[in-house]
């Protein structure tokens, strides 16, 4: 095996627990516990197009949101990693107020070498977004 396969395999094998971590912790998880995941100066565009939030306070604002929820509910459905990319689709159910949204994402994250997210990127539109 060689120097780069080596370093691949290594950060692969970090890779797919945080990715599993990240999905179980939209479930069940604090704010706080997700944001940390990601690198010091990691970036989130979710979903694309949006404003990049690339704060520890911005992060948190924004998991806050589903964290925050009456119901919540995220399932792996698949994921993919090569070298420092994961690649996965996960379901995410939220209920407040009496009302349920599903909505069903593809995330791309980059991680650095310690197996920290340094960026984000979430595919989907509103359209997307389905209310139960």
């Amino acid at each position: 095996m060689t120097t780069f396969e080596q370093n691949n395999t290594e950060l692969a094998s970090k890779i797919g627990p945080v990715v599993e971590a990240y999905v179980d912790l939209l479930s069940n998880g604090t704010a706080e516990q997700i944001a940390d995941l990601y690198a010091p100066t990691a970036t989130v565009e979710d979903p694309i197009g949006a404003e990049i939030r690339n704060t520890r306070e911005q992060l948190v604002e924004f998991y806050s949101i589903i964290t925050n929820m009456d119901e919540r509910s995220a399932t792996l459905k698949w994921k993919k990693i090569a070298g420092d990319t994961a690649v996965f689709e996960f379901t995410l159910v939220t209920g407040t107020n009496g009302m349920r949204f599903e909505i069903t994402p593809v995330d791309i994250m980059v991680f650095d070498a310690d197996g920290k997210v340094s960026s984000m990127r979430a595919v989907w539109a509103p359209a997307d977004l389905k209310q139960l």
